[in-house]
């Protein structure tokens, strides 16, 4: 009968990530009597998806691990010492007595909905709490961080550290003055599935809901209908095959509303046992290739890709209502 597979090859995103290759995202495969969608002689190989749509959801995912170091004083402590550590022992410093630095990356354009997300308001709220208690003159300040307990200056410690997480993605630019590396990228990803592991973090229990406006909307109707099969089953996705477009989306977004089904650059890639493939001899690990919804070019104009495989057109169908993608389409028996 008609299945939902999953296969989930992950790679390590632990240990030492200098030169570490990214891990292998949580990645799903549909299959249909046992047959992978969208593997037919003659269709496209499935293109990533859009950059943009990437960089919106690494947004979440970064004030979401801002939000879960900034809640756990010993990881962000960890978290600080491993940075500090680099730099005392990799290269030298220069300037002022104490020079340690938080880069906030503002995230505020990377979506209309992250700023009314769960994890945004509960930082916000944390955020003015300490604010209030700050005191206005460097020296009072002083004072009242020597004098707080061992617990609040924790507390307060990990609030300030978590404001330097970044989870981000963007594209590999290392030309520009403020660009990073394909490597650059990869450990970039790779720490932030550490932060994520250790932390506990998942985006689903954290609050985000794929919605029509931050990702149904946002993607071709193959892509819609993968994710239904995949949350909710074969049955479900096929009943969507006829609908338009913004009726799809939207329907996935009541349908997958309470499933935890997360788009794949929120997954957590799980850590790899030792038990998978390693590198060849000799190779450096940060040749390994970024995963699949990062690689590739962009996908912002892929609205004629293939229609899963499972789902069939129907002879004496009108396709006069179609959209952006191919005409309605039924389940195959």
């Amino acid at each position: 009968g008609d299945s939902v597979e999953a296969a989930t090859p992950e790679a390590d995103a632990g240990g030492d990530t200098d030169g570490a290759g990214a891990p292998d995202a949580e990645r799903t495969t549909v299959t249909i009597g046992g047959q992978p969608v969208g593997t037919e002689d003659g269709e496209e190989a499935v293109k990533p998806l859009p950059e943009r749509l990437v960089a919106e959801l690494t947004a979440h995912r970064t004030i979401a691990l801002r939000n879960a170091v900034g809640a756990n004083p010993h990881i962000a402590v960890t978290a600080l010492l491993h940075r500090l550590v680099r730099d005392t022992f990799k290269r030298s410093t220069y300037g002022s007595a104490v020079r340690v630095s938080v880069q906030e990356v503002y995230c505020s354009e990377q979506g209309v909905d992250l700023k009314h997300s769960p994890y945004a308001k509960e930082i916000d709220q944390r955020h003015e709490g300490w604010k209030a208690d700050l005191p206005a003159d460097p020296d009072d300040l002083w004072d009242w961080l020597d004098a707080l307990d061992d617990a609040s200056r924790m507390a307060l410690l990990a609030h300030c550290v978590s404001f330097g997480v970044n989870a981000l993605y963007e594209r590999p630019n290392p030309l520009s003055a403020s660009g990073i590396s394909e490597a650059g990228l990869r450990t970039r990803m790779a720490e932030a599935d550490r932060l994520a592991r250790v932390t506990g973090l998942d985006m689903a229990e954290a609050g985000f809901r794929p919605t029509v406006a931050n990702y149904f909307g946002r993607i071709t109707k193959r892509k819609i209908l993968e994710a239904v099969s995949e949350a909710v089953g074969d049955h479900i996705a096929s009943l969507l095959a006829f609908e338009k477009k913004d009726k799809m989306a939207a329907e996935a977004e009541e349908r997958l509303a309470n499933t935890g089904w997360l788009p794949e650059p929120l997954r957590l890639a799980v850590e790899e046992t030792g038990e998978g493939p390693e590198a060849p001899a000799g190779e450096d690990e940060s040749d390994i290739a970024l995963p699949a919804f990062l690689a590739g070019e962009d996908a912002e104009a892929d609205t004629d890709d293939v229609i899963p495989a499972f789902l069939k057109r129907r002879d004496g169908d009108d396709a006069s209502d179609a959209d952006d993608d191919p005409a309605p389409l039924v389940a195959a028996e």
